[in-house]
């Protein structure tokens, strides 16, 4: 009698944990989006408009028209209607076997006042837009969410995301998911423009982006003409990996598909880089790319391996808080972590691959669970970092659960430049920088 009982307390809280564990929703189509939607009459209107960090106040603009004669400025102003200043641009455009793209505009916009709301026309044509600036001091709020293609379930993504009283996006790596067909990225841009041109998105470049062709065609071709971000600005040689500033956060995006090496001219931008941080100004130090370093699915297992060999020392050594990727279609989390093993001046590691792309979820994990991964679910969803002041930052991950943004992990991070660990490496990183 009483091993019956106990086989039913059994039984019973096994059925409990089953009826309690998430049910995944089914996979959603990709959508369609008529590239036709703007009028031929209308060829010189502004689409697929996004904004971007571009320096120190400064905003860059960028949109598309299908007139290759459109004028590549912008007029802006704090009131709607009313445009005090003016902005000439530069524009570019590319052709990708059979495809030819609109004229791309690009055009830097400030200096612009902090934590404020602008109205702006693109080209003297079309509707009006309104941005809001980043503040110049904590809290701040950046929205991350990697791998986003262009599926019922990125709609439900950018919709919560929308919700998110964010300041700036973040997007570890592949976009569009147009992987050779351009008329993709097209739909892409109007997928996103409600969003995009109205907070600053700032993004780095996925595998989805190369879209190489052999002896014909260099890879992201699309994404270097159409997602122009601050690499100048931030003296990098490149648009695949680049730094920017901003509310006392220094955020460093770096590129899983350039040259990584010590040789390699990422690693001495990086080197440079990590130089100009002030730990003073900047107390909090961010790191994306796109293929996670440390991951327990058993999807793209080793796809960040040689990178985190060339890279993670420096990262370690100048004491980076969080590093954000993507490429696995699930979210991770792992505890402070460095060379494989728990520290707590490592970084915390947190895969946000789960967008909404069209190839779905990334289900299959490595068991058991590897000590230093604290969280992980195969969902969509979309993460939000708010950093409170320059000790503490509250992280939380939103699973798409059917339509509705429910926060399935969260947890309170404290800055390494507040517990010592920057003082306790300071030589370490001086020594590494200082090596040729």
């Amino acid at each position: 009698m009483v091993m019956e009982l106990k086989l039913i307390l059994i039984l019973t809280v096994v059925l409990a944990t089953v009826t309690a564990e998430y049910v995944r929703p089914l996979p959603r189509k990709t959508l369609h989006i008529p590239l036709d939607s703007i009028s031929k009459s209308h060829s010189s209107y502004p689409n697929q408009v996004h904004i971007s960090l571009a320096g120190d106040k400064h905003m860059r603009v960028t949109w598309i028209t299908d007139d290759k004669h459109s004028p590549s400025f912008v007029e802006y102003g704090a009131l709607p209607g009313r445009y005090d200043s003016v902005a000439e641009g530069e524009c570019t455009s590319y052709n990708y076997l059979l495809y030819s793209s609109g004229k791309i505009h690009h055009t830097v916009i400030g200096p612009l006042e902090d934590n404020t709301v602008y109205f702006y026309r693109c080209g003297g044509q079309g509707p009006e837009f309104q941005l809001k600036t980043p503040p110049a001091q904590f809290p701040i709020t950046f929205a991350v969410a990697g791998d986003l293609g262009q599926t019922g379930w990125t709609e439900s993504t950018l919709a919560h995301i929308d919700q998110c009283k964010h300041d700036v996006y973040l997007l570890p790596g592949d976009l569009s998911y147009a992987d050779c067909m351009q008329h993709l990225w097209d739909a892409f841009g109007k997928l996103v423009e409600p969003l995009a041109s109205t907070r600053p998105w700032m993004v780095t470049e996925g595998n989805h982006e190369k879209e190489n062709i052999p002896l014909l065609k260099n890879g992201f071709v699309a994404y270097n003409s159409r997602w122009k971000m601050p690499f100048e600005e931030s003296g990098s040689p490149s648009n695949l990996y680049y730094s920017f500033e901003v509310a006392g956060v220094h955020v460093i995006m770096l590129g899983s598909y350039a040259d990584y090496d010590e040789y390699s001219e990422q690693y001495t931008w990086l080197k440079a880089d990590l130089s100009k941080v002030d730990r003073e100004r900047t107390p909090w130090l961010l790191v994306l790319f796109h293929a996670p370093w440390y991951n327990s699915n058993k999807a793209h297992q080793g796809a960040g391996d040689d990178m985190m060999a060339a890279m993670e020392p420096l990262l370690y050594a100048a004491s980076v808080d969080l590093v954000l990727a993507g490429h696995v279609h699930a979210y991770e989390r792992s505890k402070r972590v460095f060379n494989g093993r728990l520290d707590p001046c490592g970084a915390v590691h947190i895969t946000v691959g789960d967008g909404g792309n069209r190839e779905g979820l990334a289900h299959k994990y490595i068991n058991p669970q590897p000590k230093w991964s604290e969280f992980r679910e195969a969902s969509f969803g979309h993460g939000e970092l708010k950093i409170v002041n320059s000790t503490h930052a509250f992280w939380s991950w939103h699973r798409n659960d059917d339509d509705e943004s429910v926060i399935a992990d969260d947890i309170w991070i404290t800055s390494l430049a507040s517990s010592g660990c920057v003082d306790q490496k300071r030589h370490e990183l001086r020594s590494m920088l200082m090596t040729p």
